[in-house]
């Protein structure tokens, strides 16, 4: 599947710069059990639907940042720079 990724600095760019390091989590309480860091490592919420994901766009500029895209169409619906939301 291919489809335009709009890098915050560099525009639209075919998909396959970049690399996705999977969805937004927040992160356990300063000591958590072995169970919640069990969940946060390894546990994935796997929406159908509208989603927060970590993209690097590493064949570019190699920014790291945030887009929200629908993996059912994988429609981008917004991106965001890192630290801008």
């Amino acid at each position: 599947m291919t489809f335009l990724m709009p890098c915050p600095n560099c525009g639209p760019r075919p998909v396959e710069e970049f690399g996705c390091n999977g969805e937004i989590r927040v992160r356990p309480r300063a000591k958590p059990t072995r169970r919640e860091l069990s969940d946060y490592v390894y546990m994935r919420d796997n929406v159908a639907g509208p989603h927060r994901e970590w993209w690097h766009h590493r064949h570019g500029c190699q920014t790291w940042f945030v887009v929200e895209r629908d993996t059912r169409t994988h429609e981008v619906l917004a991106v965001h720079a890192r630290g801008a939301r």
